[in-house]
């Protein structure tokens, strides 16, 4: 079955956001910010993007939906951090509806004809590096469910809130359902919308879902730019910096090399 992932970094898309912006020239400036867009490069590269590339079932297809108006120099880098990894493709859109630009991007990448599995992600997370294998196994277990609805929800609820830096990775182990990550969706033969027409927090209202609670699936970024964190009275999160043993477990999970966390974090 087909397997497509969609990440949107930094895209300006109306909506989309918790924090709103009086315009899209607005919302530009905030998303292609010096600080920030240094930030979100560096939790790509260290984060995101280890687990994916070390995947253990490597059929998959990894959009990454930016921008038109991304900067040149913000786009070369990211063209850069995504060589070597011939399932990521990045998809370039001037700003439109939230929902209905992504719905489109998965649409056309997708055989219409047949179901897919679709799954969602954020640049700051991560997923183990067994997720798409997991994924898949997850829909043929479910396959009669599947087959008798149009859409079918798949949540991993269990794994880690995680602060990358300077002196390494600070986590807290969590359970939450329907957090946005290592989250997909089976999407029947036909059926135009996709994981990202439904929040997170509530796509077990529209369909049914399958979670999982057994093992760690996922490491969430917790950073100064997470758009869930610029609202007032946010819960602070408390972390605890990884041991090796820790560290080992995270290399050995979601691929993420602490030694290469300090030097990416620590070069300023």
């Amino acid at each position: 079955m087909q397997v497509i992932g969609l990440c949107r970094f930094s895209y300006p898309a109306m909506g989309g956001f918790q924090v709103e912006h009086a315009s899209v020239e607005e919302r530009m400036a905030y998303l292609y910010s010096v600080p920030r867009m240094e930030e979100r490069l560096r939790h790509f590269e260290c984060v995101c993007l280890p687990g994916l590339r070390a995947q253990t079932d490597p059929e998959f297809t990894f959009l990454i939906l930016v921008g038109d108006s991304m900067p040149r120099h913000w786009r070369d880098r990211l063209d850069a951090l995504l060589q070597g990894f011939p399932q990521a493709r990045v998809v370039a859109r001037p700003p439109g509806p939230h929902r209905q630009v992504c719905q489109d991007v998965f649409n056309e990448v997708r055989d219409m004809a047949r179901p897919c599995l679709q799954f969602r992600h954020d640049d700051d997370d991560a997923v183990a590096v067994d997720f798409i294998a997991h994924l898949r196994q997850a829909a043929s277990d479910s396959a009669p469910i599947v087959s008798r609805h149009r859409m079918v929800g798949f949540d991993w609820n269990r794994g880690y809130v995680a602060r990358p830096d300077a002196r390494g990775i600070a986590v807290n182990e969590i359970v939450n359902p329907y957090w946005g990550v290592a989250q997909a969706m089976a999407v029947g033969p036909g059926v135009k919308q996709s994981v990202l027409n439904f929040a997170h927090d509530r796509i077990n209202r529209f369909m049914p879902t399958v979670t999982f609670t057994d093992r760690a699936m996922y490491v969430r970024g917790h950073n100064d730019h997470n758009d869930s964190r610029q609202k007032k009275h946010v819960k602070p999160v408390e972390l605890s910096p990884l041991d090796p043993d820790g560290e080992a477990l995270f290399r050995e999970l979601f691929a993420i090399d602490a030694d290469h966390v300090r030097r990416i974090f620590g070069a300023g």
